[in-house]
């Protein structure tokens, strides 16, 4: 220690050369950046810092993120006030304990670590009182490019008087009122292309609409409530593959082109990673009168040794089927168009176009496999200490998506990308061929322009035509002339 220290006075001589700032700069960067042959651009590297140009420019970098963080701190500070006295705190809304999650999280080797989640605690515990929620749960965390979404999901209530885009009624415009000049050159060819009927939003509190859903970037920033899913909207997203920005107002420009921006992408995901990876332990929810999941009061738990078979988990949230849809709704006797008439179906086409959905409470064993991978891997979080383990389920085809089971607990978490496992790689559906949209027939066909000589007989023909018309014409003159004599 006592070399050491002599050594570093040594570099920091003033008489000299100050040796000790720029080499403690030069390794500060490099363990920074790391960049690739480091030892190769050493000499750039200390041209750098005696020039003063890289301190300059890290120095800029350092500045813009300790601003950052510090407007971070500022909006998290609130997070932290304590009221004045606990015996008065109202503890009617139930607050999850997102801690204790964490904690089973973690032996799973899952988890935002102790101070992110420390900060969503309070983030939540925020939300819960400023937007009295009556029961709510730290759904998960989805990765963006430039932000991230920590996602909170709340149980739909009844009471609550939600905007309904649905009801709102499209305003059309004339031609003349949006500026467009009207053609006076005749009837133009119509299209008889109609576009296929949009199938209707599941109501609120059922089906992909059964739960409400909050997002924030970070604990501190104002939630923001995301907007019902549609069944369009779930259709494109499973067309296509585009990662999260960040920003819930940015558009998602994709082929097939998305019906909404982010948020409704970011809804739409959602809707489809509840549907496909929450499941529960075999014998804690069963089926009530109205064919839906309830608790099942006699459930007394399962050990986490028992919980490595996938026989023993289940689906207890409902399947969505092909047309955007938990339930669904037949659509073959409605029409494209604005006349809003219904085509006459039989009772046994109706019967065979009926889609139906897995049945819910289905063992995860009966799970089929997309290309080639099994759709779920079960360990438990430690093989030396089988008593205390905890069972987790991990899925393969969303991959962010756990599940962890001990006693009578068990929870569902997201952290990823958002995205579903494609196989080797995503590759976008083909463009659909062009489609006919006006009818072919003699009057729309083109014809070959005529040829020099083409034009001269038609020509010699229409003078032929011009004479003799007048011949006759003249002819006829004459003989009422002879009538009048």
């Amino acid at each position: 220690m006592e070399d050491a220290a002599a050594f570093k006075a040594f570099l920091m001589k003033q008489d000299g050369p100050n040796l000790y700032e720029p080499l403690s700069r030069l390794l500060v960067r490099v363990m920074d950046e790391r960049p690739h042959g480091a030892a190769e651009i050493l000499e750039e590297l200390l041209e750098e810092l005696r020039s003063g140009s890289g301190s300059r420019a890290r120095s800029g970098v350092e500045t813009l993120r300790r601003a950052a963080v510090e407007r971070l701190a500022e909006l998290q500070k609130p997070l932290f006030t304590r009221p004045e006295d606990p015996l008065e705190v109202d503890t009617s809304p139930p607050l999850p304990n997102v801690s204790e999650t964490s904690f089973y999280l973690e032996q799973a080797g899952v988890g935002l670590g102790q101070t992110e989640t420390f900060r969503i605690s309070l983030a939540v515990r925020q939300l819960v009182e400023s937007e009295a929620l009556p029961h709510c749960r730290l759904w998960g965390k989805v990765l963006g490019t430039r932000g991230n979404y920590i996602v909170v999901e709340v149980e739909y209530n009844e009471e609550e008087q939600d905007y309904d885009p649905d009801a709102e009624e499209e305003e059309t415009l004339d031609p003349e009122e949006q500026g467009a000049e009207p053609l006076d050159d005749g009837p133009l060819p119509q299209s008889a292309y109609r576009p296929p009927p949009a199938v209707p939003r599941e109501a609120l509190g059922t089906g992909t609409n059964r739960f409400m859903y909050y997002v924030c970037s970070e604990p501190g920033l104002p939630w923001v409530k995301l907007p019902w899913v549609t069944p369009a909207q779930i259709s494109a997203a499973r067309t296509i593959c585009k990662l999260f920005t960040g920003n819930l107002d940015s558009p998602v420009v994709s082929y097939p082109p998305f019906p909404g921006n982010e948020a409704n992408y970011l809804r739409a995901q959602i809707a489809r990673i509840s549907a496909g990876t929450h499941v529960s332990p075999q014998g804690f929810f069963q089926l009530g009168d109205d064919e839906a999941c309830e608790t099942n009061p006699d459930f007394e738990g399962v050990q986490p040794a028992f919980m490595c078979e996938l026989s023993a988990w289940v689906h207890h949230m409902p399947h969505i089927l092909q047309q955007g849809r938990c339930t669904w709704v037949n659509m073959s006797g409605k029409r494209g168009d604005d006349s809003n008439e219904e085509l006459e179906v039989d009772e046994e086409e109706e019967e065979a176009l009926e889609e139906v959905g897995p049945q819910l409470l289905m063992p995860l064993s009966m799970d089929a496999e997309l290309f080639g991978v099994p759709p779920w891997t079960c360990r438990l979080s430690s093989a030396l200490l089988i008593q205390h383990a905890v069972a987790v389920l991990r899925s393969n085809l969303w991959p962010g998506a756990y599940t962890y089971a001990i006693g009578k607990k068990f929870e569902n978490f997201y952290v990823g990308w958002g995205l579903k496992y494609s196989g080797g790689g995503f590759s976008p559906p083909p463009l659909p061929p062009p489609q006919r949209e006006y009818p072919e027939g003699p009057e729309l066909a083109e014809v070959p322009d005529p040829s020099v000589e083409d034009e001269q007989a038609l020509k010699d023909a229409l003078e032929e035509q011009n004479l003799s018309s007048g011949h006759t014409e003249d002819s006829d003159e004459d003989e009422d002339d002879d009538d009048d004599n």
